[in-house]
């Protein structure tokens, strides 16, 4: 598995434009089905908080439900003009809430699991240079 180093923003653009492709697989594989985006979202957002820098592991569990909302718009549904279009996806962001905090809650259990292991490793690092 590669091991990119994402900083924030590169976090978050590579969240969102991951999400806008699963919204696009999903629009033409599965007829807009967002249970189908919502399982695609886990792993996007494992992946963000994987890849995201040490120092911005903060940055993963806030993008990840931007790039939710981002990538579902197209799959949204809602008739119309722009109204019809936010009012589409309101709706499926409010119905498909479960998947947005899983996802959330994925990419805020990989930081917090890493901020652990950073934390303990330079704990332990500098115990071995007092000894």
């Amino acid at each position: 598995m590669p091991r990119p180093r994402l900083t924030g923003l590169g976090g978050g653009l590579f969240a969102c434009a991951a999400m806008v492709l699963a919204g696009g697989i999903v629009w033409l594989l599965f007829d807009a089905s967002l249970t189908g985006y919502g399982v695609l979202f886990l792993p996007v957002a494992a992946a963000t908080a994987l890849w995201v820098r040490p120092a911005d592991l903060v940055t993963a569990p806030i993008s990840v439900p931007i790039a939710f909302a981002v990538g579902v718009w197209p799959i949204a549904g809602g008739s119309g003009g722009f109204g019809g279009q936010l009012m589409g996806l309101v709706s499926a962001l409010s119905l498909h809430a479960g998947w947005l905090y899983a996802g959330t809650l994925v990419a805020g259990l990989i930081a917090l699991g890493r901020r652990a292991v950073l934390s303990s490793r330079k704990r332990l690092a500098a115990r071995r240079l007092h000894l």
